[in-house]
């Protein structure tokens, strides 16, 4: 028997690979296939079932694909409806995968057909449980995503205290719990880092299992939930629904453009520029009116928060060789519609003679000159909420960069704007939006807040955020 958990760090999200004796399962695959299906090649395993733990609204999942591709069956828990073919599993009803069985426990809550899917090896001893959205390491699922008719979020978390506990917590304390997400998700608010743990251990120190009553646990992880990211209903629609094969994704987006064809694109489409260049590289020049969002930070969920039409058309700049990856990770979570990359990169558009702009950059020591000398400048600090709840400047406002575009109508073409977040990821995609809105006084500060309380500027005494702060 194996089990491989394959995480993704820029989704924080787990999919599992488990094989016996020549046959193998996929739970939560995610949208580009090849690599499972080159791992059960590799290992000379077919690939019998996928199984679903529920409609995920952080993600596309990769099941459509790699059923057509596999020939396996795509499993989900009781009362799910799909557009697709699948089957429908009854609570209870076992899969047989080699020498080893996968049986469905129903557990709704964070959505109405979640499930949890409990795998017991050769011998009938229960080893694990993947759990999806149900049951987190040190959380629980967000019940406020999938409400239906009447039905409330202190509802839903209702039923998921109930799935809980007469489902999960009666297995043994060995147990492993698998869940689909760790630190970093939108799905909960107080994941842990650590992407696995015994049942038993998660009894001991999950705030949520650790609820004294029903009412208690309810009050608990509804408390001070902020607002699902705005794609989340659009992927879990995708993944109801379903959608394009990723090959034909790719063969729309992986077009490589001469700066003549990129420009004339640009012009007779509404398409947004994308670039996904490190932050600091990106502010030293860039094509005008483009937006950046760098590769090696949380790229997909920030495209997710921010880009709100799925169907918008995106033109990438990106580091050499970077451009496949780059359209992969939009596909992930459903932005389908690459329509070409700059070949040869901002270089090329440079050496064509092509317009470029800028976004100054300072360090948090000319920062500290800049306040000292005026303290009536426009300072803007992008991080989360809770984030600046629990320390800031006291010279700051806080504008979260997740609402970034409710709040640009509050700012003035003509003012300038200094921006910080935590490390300058975020603030660079907020100084990239503002110049593209027509703001062109923005002012990165380098190494975020991070660097910032290195200097004596006066910030605020810290402040332990709360659970759903930390969001």
């Amino acid at each position: 028997m194996k089990i491989k958990q394959i995480y993704t760090g820029c989704l924080a999200e787990a999919a599992y690979y488990i094989e016996s004796n020549g046959e193998a399962a996929i739970i939560d695959p995610l949208r580009e296939v090849t690599p499972y299906l080159k791992k059960a090649a590799d290992n000379g395993a077919n690939i019998k079932y996928i199984f679903e733990t529920h409609f995920h609204a952080d993600f596309v999942s990769g099941h459509i694909d790699l059923a057509e591709k596999s020939g396996a069956t795509i499993v989900y828990g009781p009362t799910a409806k799909t557009d697709f073919k699948a089957h429908i599993a009854t609570d209870g009803e076992q899969f047989k995968i080699g020498d080893i069985t996968i049986t469905t426990l129903h557990t709704p809550g964070h959505t109405p057909e979640s499930t949890t899917y409990l795998l017991t090896d050769e011998n009938g001893k229960d080893q694990c449980i993947f759990t999806g959205d149900t049951l987190f390491i040190g959380d629980v699922g967000r019940p406020d995503l999938a409400q239906q008719g009447e039905l409330t979020m202190e509802d839903m978390a209702g039923t998921l205290y109930e799935s809980l506990h007469n489902k999960i917590l009666t297995l043994a304390d060995d147990v492993i719990v698998y869940p689909a997400h760790g630190a970093g998700s939108a799905c909960g608010k107080n994941m842990s880092k650590e992407t696995f743990d015994t049942l038993g251990h998660q009894k001991e120190v999950n705030y949520a299992l650790k609820a004294k009553s029903k009412q208690d646990f309810i009050k608990e992880v509804t408390n001070g939930l902020l607002p699902p990211p705005q794609y989340f209903a659009k992927n879990a629609a995708m993944n109801k629904g379903g959608y394009d094969s990723i090959d034909e994704v790719y063969e729309k987006g992986l077009v490589a453009l001469s700066p003549e064809e990129f420009e004339l694109k640009a012009n007779q489409t509404d398409a947004l520029i994308l670039d996904t260049r490190d932050p600091q590289v990106f502010a030293k020049g860039f094509i005008p009116k483009s937006i950046n969002i760098g590769l090696n930070g949380q790229f997909a969920p920030w495209v997710g928060a921010l880009i709100t039409d799925l169907k918008q058309e995106l033109l990438l700049v990106t580091d050499e060789g970077k451009a496949e990856e780059t359209i992969t990770r939009l596909a992930r979570v459903g932005y389908d519609y690459t329509i070409g990359y700059l070949a040869g990169g901002i270089t090329a558009w440079q050496n064509a003679g092509k317009e470029i702009d800028q976004i100054e950059s300072i360090s948090a020591d000319e920062f500290e000159t800049i306040l000292n000398a005026n303290d009536s400048i426009q300072a803007l600090d992008v991080r989360k909420p809770g984030e600046y709840e629990a320390e800031h400047l006291e010279a700051t406002l806080t504008r979260p960069l997740d609402y970034i575009n409710d709040w640009t109508t509050e700012v003035h073409p003509d003012e300038t704007y200094y921006i910080h977040c935590a490390g300058g990821y975020r603030s660079m995609i907020a100084a990239s939006i503002l110049k593209a809105r027509g703001i062109n006084n923005v002012i990165d500060i380098a190494g975020g807040y991070g660097a910032i309380k290195a200097t004596n500027l006066k910030r605020t005494d810290f402040a332990c955020p709360s659970k759903a702060m930390k969001s």
